[in-house]
């Protein structure tokens, strides 16, 4: 009879996090498969256990899944841990997961933190439905074509990032998005947690690569904004948007926001047509 292989949730900062059911499948089984042993090894030694650990990453586990397999159908009994959070997601642990199924062995889930459902948690944005998007690859093509679909996608969105590539992706995401709202989450559960609750041409600026930053960032994206049908022709919004700078002394710029909301049409449509104006009439 084969063994279990048990997908355990560990903290992603916060040691006091894991769950007691989670410390006693840590103790009970015969192995743990471990994203980084090292990191594994620091939350044995605080709980006091000491296990067989193998590694199993991104670089090894086509390597090492057969390995892990044959253990379990040999009837030992694994737990498959990642360095923070439930494996298998934006994980190579998938695949193990994947292997188990395919050969018959039992997976049981002992969930723990998640870094997408506490940052969802903490935004503060309508997060009823999202999209998680994980990182965005740095493989040139692959990221354009990742970054194409996005527009179309209605649900809120999460991205994870590294610190050392977070003002690309916030510029990237800027640029196919526009300005939508965001929440800037960082170290949850640590020390330094922060939310920080801006929009996206905001955090692109101020996160444009000229500091060096630390942490695990999360990125969390507002649902894409529904059109509002224009109300008027755009004739009658760019009437509005002089009347605005003519009475209120608003600048163009201003004077085309405000139209834009009263009217449904984009700012930059009544701004070309202010400023088109102001060129002829000078």
């Amino acid at each position: 009879m084969s063994g279990t292989l048990y997908v355990v949730g560990t903290p992603i900062g916060n040691l006091g996090d894991l769950s007691p059911r989670a410390a006693r499948c840590l103790a009970e089984v015969d192995f743990i498969a471990a994203e980084d042993t090292r990191v594994s090894v620091k939350l044995l030694n605080h709980l006091q256990i000491k296990k067989p650990l193998v590694s199993y990453h991104e670089h090894n586990r086509k390597e090492r899944g057969p390995d892990i397999v044959a253990r379990l159908l040999a009837g030992e009994s694994c737990a498959l841990v990642t360095d923070a959070g439930m494996p298998a997601i934006s994980d190579p642990g998938q695949d193990l997961v994947n292997e188990c199924h395919e050969a018959g062995i039992p997976v049981a889930a002992v969930p723990g933190p998640s870094a997408i459902i506490t940052a969802l948690a903490v935004s503060g944005l309508n997060v009823a439905r999202f999209s998680f998007e994980g990182f965005l690859t740095g493989n040139k093509p692959k990221r354009r074509e990742h970054l194409a679909m996005l527009p179309a996608e209605k649900k809120t969105m999460v991205f994870y990032e590294a610190p050392h590539k977070l003002a690309a992706t916030l510029r990237d995401l800027a640029d196919t998005l526009g300005d939508r709202r965001c929440a800037i989450v960082k170290e949850l559960t640590k020390i330094h947690e922060s939310v920080e609750r801006t929009t996206l041409f905001a955090a692109a600026e101020k996160y444009n690569g000229s500091e060096k930053l630390k942490g695990e960032y999360v990125i969390i994206i507002e649902e894409k904004p529904e059109e509002k049908e224009p109300q008027g022709t755009l004739a009658d919004a760019v009437r509005e948007a002089e009347r605005f700078m003519r009475e209120d002394g608003v600048s163009a710029s201003d004077a085309a926001k405000r139209a834009a909301k009263a009217f449904g049409f984009k700012k930059g449509e009544i701004y070309k047509q202010l400023t088109e104006g102001e060129k002829e009439n000078g």
